[in-house]
């Protein structure tokens, strides 16, 4: 069995992932690709965000830039105008929820964790911002490291790999190592699917996921409502909800510890659904 870290230190906050957990999404962008625009007020965003803790997300994704393929860079000062208002009413209205911060911007960072930010989840592997990784070390907090081929601006062009699953594999391999010499010590890994991959790709990285367990790290899968499920069903992202729901249950058996979702309640109904499977495993033989 493979000693994998189940405990993060989020800020002086305990995150426990001995158990998968749901991470709800919160885009305070005009333009996110499923739900941009939506949450424009005080209010909405409390109202969702009051929402999705009552259906079970652990910890919430706050994100104010679009990731989304052809997305271009918005400079910090102008993120940070878009959720730092956002983070306080949040923590004044919900002292004790966990925030993640879903930034390149070392400023960004900084900024938010003084505000009381519990991890910050980077799409860039730190490639964006040469000062996010020593800004992250005095800032203990834990770190998601993700995968991509590019930037938002071009990364869906024409993403080639050899083999997706082992370049993915030594590129977390030896950003890892980077960041343990810098004293970075709570480290997340997150694929990346949809940055940089083609659909084939993505669906490969979903059947590598097993062998990432050699890292002892956890994962966070994000697939929710992406390209890869609507464009395989011929469907738009707002159908879909049960395409997401079937490669989550696929994404907790290959090793996912956190679910990055749009939808809460039906991802928690997923991992209770994973969790009474993997209860009631024992042997496989027929007596």
């Amino acid at each position: 069995m493979l000693d994998q870290k189940t405990t993060l230190n989020g800020g002086g906050q305990i995150i426990d992932l001995s158990e998968p957990i749901v991470m709800g999404i919160l885009n305070l962008t005009p333009d996110s690709f499923f739900d941009g625009g939506k949450h424009h007020s005080e209010t909405l965003i409390l109202q969702q965000c009051e929402k999705m803790l009552q259906e079970g997300a652990q910890i919430l994704d706050i994100g104010g830039a679009s990731s989304r393929p052809g997305a271009l860079a918005i400079a910090p000062e102008a993120e940070l105008k878009r959720v730092l208002p956002a983070i306080k009413a949040i923590k004044k209205a919900f002292p004790q929820v966990l925030l993640s911060i879903d930034t390149y911007w070392s400023a960004v960072a900084k900024a938010t964790v003084a505000e009381g930010v519990n991890m910050v989840n980077d799409i860039s592997g730190g490639q964006l911002d040469a000062e996010l990784w020593p800004t992250l070390a005095k800032l203990e907090v834990p770190y998601v490291l993700m995968h991509m081929q590019g930037s938002p601006k071009d990364m869906q062009m024409n993403p080639v790999y050899e083999d997706i699953g082992t370049e993915v594999f030594d590129f977390f391999t030896a950003k890892i190592a980077h960041l343990r010499s810098l004293g970075i010590k709570d480290l997340l890994l997150d694929p990346g699917f949809g940055f940089g991959k083609t659909i084939d790709h993505n669906f490969k990285l979903l059947n590598t996921l097993p062998a990432f367990q050699v890292l002892e790290l956890p994962l966070l899968v994000g697939i929710s409502r992406k390209s890869m499920i609507y464009k395989t069903l011929d469907v738009s992202a707002s159908e879909a909800l049960n395409g997401s729901t079937a490669l989550h249950m696929v994404a907790l058996q290959n090793g996912a510890k956190i679910l990055r979702v749009h939808d809460v309640k039906e991802a928690v109904e997923t991992i209770a659904l994973w969790k009474k499977l993997e209860a009631n495993k024992g042997s496989n033989q027929l007596h």
